[in-house]
């Protein structure tokens, strides 16, 4: 049976007085995808940052690699392998490609032989950012920013990579390409926690789902069976529509 590599338990947090996450509880074993999904507002990427240390739990408890993080600095996370690639890229657009990822292998710059291998293996994933390595980033397409986003991230050689709606505002045939490398990524061993707008590609994907409702989870499953279920396809699958989570 495969380590839980991430454990959620009756975890509740507030932006202000509304209470964004009511109790939520779940768990991500090694090796594994594991999706959220919910409309707009229901708690996914609040789930997210609660997890990277960006916002504080009000209660419940967080533990990575069998450690509570619960009230851990973000930081501290970053080095445990436990990284975090928020919605909308959040790249350094005035500085080049190169630059972003120096960032994000920052936590181990000392390490120069070990950094240069992950720019290696970023390079030989997106051969895009390769191309463009001395260009500043804001002047890169919302495919390639993404590109960059998830690079930066890898530069930390993660352990759980959170990836917030990576296909965001991208076409079709970004999207896809976006999703096989997700893939390949969890193939060579990197364990995934996903939100994604695209439902039905993420439950494709995953090997575990969780649907969100106004900071509750009221629906989980596996993949296949939540690609199944008559509620998730009403609500995410159905009427020309493949997702609507925010």
């Amino acid at each position: 049976m495969s380590e839980t590599l991430l454990r959620i338990d009756g975890l509740q947090t507030y932006y202000g007085k509304i209470h964004a996450l009511k109790g939520i509880s779940f768990s991500v074993k090694q090796g594994q995808i594991v999706t959220l999904l919910g409309a707009n507002g229901a708690g996914k990427s609040t789930t997210l940052k609660t997890i990277s240390g960006l916002i504080r739990a009000s209660e419940g408890r967080i533990t990575f690699l069998g450690r509570d993080i619960t009230a851990a600095p973000a930081h501290d996370i970053v080095r445990m392998g436990l990284i975090h690639s928020p919605e909308g890229r959040r790249i350094f657009k005035g500085m080049t490609v190169n630059e972003n990822l120096d960032l994000g292998g920052f936590v181990d710059h000392k390490n120069h032989a070990e950094l240069a291998r992950r720019r290696k293996y970023v390079f030989e994933l997106f051969p895009r950012l390769f191309d463009r390595r001395n260009q500043d980033s804001g002047l890169l397409s919302g495919g390639e920013q993404q590109m960059l986003a998830m690079g930066r991230a890898l530069m930390t050689d993660p352990k759980l990579m959170l990836l917030d709606e990576p296909s965001m505002g991208l076409a079709p045939f970004l999207v896809q390409a976006i999703m096989q490398i997700i893939r390949h990524l969890n193939e060579q061993g990197t364990t995934i926690l996903l939100v994604e707008q695209n439902a039905k590609v993420a439950l494709k994907m995953a090997d575990y789902g969780y649907v969100l409702e106004t900071g509750k989870i009221v629906i989980e499953g596996d993949g296949a069976t939540l690609r199944q279920d008559e509620n998730i396809v009403k609500a995410y699958l159905g009427g020309g529509q493949e997702g609507h989570t925010a």
